[in-house]
């Protein structure tokens, strides 16, 4: 009996406590919806008003849209196709040893300039030129036993005609006589071949360069076939760039190689306004088949040595030039349902949605094939909000930048305070 008169006092509750919630919010919106809909009378009114005076002409211009503009030029533009390049030296040395034997100079320094023929290395020469001694003693040991022969031999040739001897005796005497110049002509070689082997006691720089670390000290046995080179030597003055580019440009470089050497420009991204100019002077003879492209070489004088051997630098070969195209900001162009268009400013300040046909983009400039004339102003910046017939008010880009510039110097200090301030509280 207690737990059904429970029951019936929580469903009392329950049920007043839901009225009583339902009441407020009727009694909420109901003023509501009377203030929203005498709210909504004189705006309309007045919407209705400022249309009206706008179509009539009298009362004030809607605002237009801040935009940032640029004006079509007309210029001389490379054509040019570009690639990541690695510089390689012109040529590359590895100095080895010729003979066994000690180190016991080295006649520069790491890092120095050599010039050709410059003396680099000096293995122990003393086993070599005791060799050679003992060859030259052989030549003139052999030599005097061939003047020796000869002689006999002279004298037998006048007893045989005589019958004094007998043929058989004199032909073995000049057998003994030849015999004897040819051993003078092994001791010859012999005493050409030691010095040689002389001579590869000392190292001299086969071309101008630049030598890198020194692999083999002083005082290290140098054997004839260590793998391991003394010294790297590298020609750096003129030096080569290598690039790939893909197999489609193939044809049009081999067309304007033609007509004459191609120009390339090796530009660095930490000094883009110095770019570095040599010449194409090799194409590959194959297309790579696993990536599609062709392996190209250019030269570079390098008289600053600015390019460096094992560089990642960016390359741009320039097939031609175009003196008459017509050149905006890339950022103008705009790609839409029906291609690629551009806003173009009218005198009154309103836009013109104009189609127009990019022929290639190059470092941020677009050059304009059909479209536009040289001279005509376009929007750079803010095309969101623009369509065909939109006004827009042209900002001014000097004052912006320098509004942004001091905004940075204000983010500087205020950072400079922030940091002094923890500065001083850490002390």
């Amino acid at each position: 009996m207690r737990r059904s008169l429970w029951i019936v006092i929580l469903v009392l509750v329950l049920g007043g406590f839901a009225g009583i919630q339902q009441y407020k919010s009727w009694s909420l919106n109901k003023p509501q919806a009377k203030s929203e809909s005498s709210s909504v009378g004189p705006s309309e009114g007045r919407s209705v008003d400022r249309t009206q005076q706008g179509r009539s002409g009298g009362g004030r211009s809607r605002e237009g849209i801040p935009v940032l503009t640029a004006t079509a030029a007309q210029k001389t533009m490379p054509l040019q196709i570009r690639a990541v390049g690695n510089v390689e030296a012109y040529s590359t040395v590895s100095v080895k040893g010729q003979v066994t034997g000690v180190l016991t100079q080295a006649h520069f320094k790491e890092g120095q300039d050599v010039k050709k023929g410059q003396l680099l290395f000096t293995i122990d020469p003393r086993p070599f030129e005791a060799a050679l001694k003992q060859a030259e003693a052989n030549l003139a040991r052999d030599t005097a036993q061939l003047q020796n022969s000869r002689e006999q031999a002279r004298r037998y040739a006048e007893l045989v005609k005589k019958q004094y001897v007998s043929q058989e005796q004199y032909d073995q005497i000049r057998a003994n006589a030849d015999a004897a110049e040819a051993v003078v002509q092994a001791d010859q070689a012999a005493v050409e071949n030691a010095k040689v082997q002389l001579s590869y006691c000392y190292i001299f720089s086969p071309i101008d360069g630049q030598v890198g670390t020194l692999l083999v000290n002083e005082g290290n046995l140098v054997r004839v076939n260590d793998g391991t080179p003394l010294v790297v030597i590298n020609q750096i003055t003129p030096i080569n760039v290598t690039f790939s580019v893909p197999e489609q440009n193939l044809a049009d470089i081999r067309r304007h190689m033609a007509a004459g050497s191609l120009k390339v420009a090796a530009q660095f991204q930490s000094d883009e306004g110095r770019p570095e100019q040599g010449n194409l002077v090799f194409v590959d003879n194959a297309v790579d088949r696993t990536t599609g492209t062709i392996k190209l070489k250019a030269e570079f004088k390098n008289g600053d040595r600015r390019l460096w051997p094992g560089q990642f630098i960016n390359v741009a070969l320039t097939l031609t030039t175009q003196s008459d195209a017509v050149v905006v900001p890339a950022e103008a162009i705009q790609v839409g349902p029906e291609g690629q268009h551009v806003f173009v400013v009218k005198p009154d300040n309103s836009v013109e949605v104009r189609p127009v046909v990019v022929a290639r983009t190059d470092e941020g400039e677009a050059v304009i094939a059909q479209g536009l004339q040289s001279g005509e102003q376009i929007v750079r910046e803010g095309q969101f909000l623009l369509s065909a017939g939109s006004k827009v008010e042209i900002k001014d880009t000097n004052q912006e930048r320098k509004a942004s510039e001091t905004k940075d110097r204000k983010k500087d200090r205020a950072g400079k305070t922030k940091a002094k301030a923890q500065e001083g509280g850490e002390s």
